[in-house]
């Protein structure tokens, strides 16, 4: 008998599309697992099991093997620098890291820079030649400029919404962000076979977007 293949997805907006995308591969996952409130959903039909995690935590599921293959964002990915292989760009969930300030920002003797993602920010600015002082938040990120805890902040945009109703501006893009297809190293080897097949089946669909 085949093994289950334990796939780790994160929870939200980005499940939805990607639960899509696999229907649209051909992988008929019920539509009642789309509204459910499980944290582990076995597939046997699929032979495979779904486990919903938040989606900064799905490269640490998939790194130890808790999961053998996991949909993560770039950005986390990025962030979180975990020892897995990345094998597919799956085109979903697409948005950017930018650098946001209000439109009256000038660089002063000091200058914070407030963001989920410290490690990306800390690296972009490094790379920039640039001496900031990097804070950790975990929501409402846009707050921190306009009550003066940092003078820019670091964050996904995706339509720039929230941005324009808080009376910021995108600054300068970082990078694009998509969800891509994770696997851990040991299970991309016990289990190639299903891995590789699943990840055929979603390249007829995205046009086999080869991650670099």
């Amino acid at each position: 008998m085949t093994d289950i293949l334990k796939v780790a997805m994160p929870k939200g907006r980005i499940y939805k599309k990607a639960a899509a995308l696999f229907r649209e591969a051909g992988l008929d996952i019920p539509l009642e697992v789309d509204e459910t409130r499980k944290l582990v959903i076995s597939l046997p039909e699929l032979n495979m099991e779904f486990i919903l995690a938040k989606p900064v935590d799905v490269p640490t599921y998939v790194e130890y093997g808790a999961a053998d293959i996991g949909i993560v964002g770039k950005d986390v990915l990025l962030e979180e620098d975990r020892d897995i292989y990345e094998l597919l760009d799956l085109g979903i969930a697409r948005c950017r890291m930018s650098v946001i300030g209000l439109p009256n920002w000038q660089p002063g003797i000091q200058q914070r820079v407030a963001t989920k993602y410290p490690n990306v920010a800390s690296r972009y600015f490094r790379e920039q030649g640039q001496q900031v002082e990097v804070i950790k938040l975990n929501g409402s990120i846009e707050l921190a400029p306009l009550i003066g805890l940092a003078d820019r902040i670091v964050d996904m945009v995706e339509t720039g919404q929230t941005l324009q109703e808080n009376g910021l501006v995108e600054m300068n893009p970082i990078f694009e962000i998509t969800s891509r297809l994770v696997a851990n190293r040991v299970s991309y080897r016990m289990k190639n076979g299903q891995i590789q097949s699943l990840c055929d089946r979603l390249q007829q669909v995205i046009g086999g977007n080869v991650t670099n």
